[in-house]
């Protein structure tokens, strides 16, 4: 790229960042593909090398593993997931409309946000409350998958697994999918997860598990910090990381050491889950459409987000890579922004 990013620049989008309404703390790593840029820059309650719970990014995380057991013959993404788990779980998962669908659910419908499965997250529970609004309150509760299937099975689906242009954006998909990762490769994903982090070398990357202590920025919704480690340690795919390490794994992703990078294409199927996003088959889409950025075009970006603001995309058509996280439930969009600043200024040479 011409313009390269310097350190000042990129410090100061991150501490504007950092003074928007209650965002506390930032952090942004910014790394092209032959590393001739390769920034990091952090401001408020956050530091460079600060660890931070990366939300639903650990999706991505748990879809590279599937998509390596795929590279590896030891699965296919239309592989029904009844193949891999036991009845108990598959019984009555999905009744839509009076018909059972659940032997109809696939791998690549958990994959891509079109099994239509009620979220056991945001979904009204048969008490009529939402677990995310009780979270987000610091009400905390374990979610183990025992009881997602559970509740689940209670719940209401959206619509019929893999319905043309139907998706939505659901919690339940890969909880489900770490059941898959443990049939074929006979240990539970939190410990897939920990092999994966000692092979890219993410030294500061863990899976959230009970005995290990909250040495990590807390979680902020709005003014309030929420502790919730029932929660974060039930679920055995919660992850806290760094920037750094987020972006070993997103180059190595977009590299092609879970998936063939000239398959990576395949991934790009994409229905909208919410707007401005798509959803492929384990990958997300954020393009800020050309009516809403007239003056400078927002290229598209393909990684995933977290509800917390954190970050991991790549822009193809510059060979960048954005890591990162504003540590704010109530406010992820300020992530957003500032990776669109730090963009739009690469583009114009930072002329300001």
């Amino acid at each position: 790229m011409k313009d390269k990013l310097n350190k000042s620049v990129l410090s100061e989008l991150v501490n504007k960042a950092s003074t928007k309404k209650h965002i506390y703390g930032a952090v942004f790593y910014v790394s092209s593909g032959d590393n001739g840029i390769d920034l990091i820059s952090a401001a408020g309650n956050i530091e460079e090398d600060s660890r931070y719970y990366i939300a639903s990014i650990n999706k991505f995380f748990v879809s590279a593993i599937i998509l390596r057991l795929c590279t590896e013959g030891k699965l296919e993404l239309h592989d029904k997931i009844a193949k891999y788990l036991p009845e108990d779980i598959i019984q009555g998962l999905h009744i839509h409309n009076g018909k059972d669908y659940s032997n109809e659910l696939s791998v690549a419908h958990l994959m891509s946000q079109s099994s239509g499965l009620p979220c056991y997250l945001t979904d009204k529970q048969d008490n009529g409350k939402k677990a995310m609004t009780e979270l987000e309150q610091g009400i905390d509760q374990p979610w183990p998958i025992d009881k997602v299937i559970r509740e689940v099975r209670k719940m209401k689906p959206h619509f019929p697994p893999g319905e043309k242009g139907k998706a939505k954006y659901i919690d339940t998909n890969h909880q489900i999918l770490g059941g898959v990762i443990e049939k074929i490769t006979g240990e539970p994903v939190n410990i897939a997860l920990k092999n994966l982090f000692q092979e890219l070398n993410l030294t500061r990357t863990c899976v959230c598990e009970d005995g290990i202590e909250e040495t990590f920025v807390p979680i902020r919704v709005k003014a309030q910090e929420i502790h919730v480690p029932q929660f974060l340690n039930s679920t055995q795919n919660d992850i806290i990381s760094t920037a750094k390490d987020q972006m070993i794994f997103l180059k190595a992703f977009f590299d092609g050491y879970f998936f063939p990078k000239d398959r990576l294409h395949e991934l790009e199927k994409w229905n909208n889950i919410f707007f401005p996003f798509k959803y492929g088959i384990g990958i997300q889409k954020f393009q800020v459409p050309r009516i809403l950025s007239p003056f400078h075009r927002a290229p598209v970006m393909i990684g995933h987000s977290g509800s917390t603001g954190s970050v991991a995309f790549y822009v193809p058509e510059m060979d960048l890579y954005i890591t990162g996280t504003t540590n704010q439930q109530a406010r992820p969009n300020i992530a957003f922004q500032t990776m669109i600043k730090i963009i739009k200024g690469m583009k114009r040479g930072f002329s300001q």
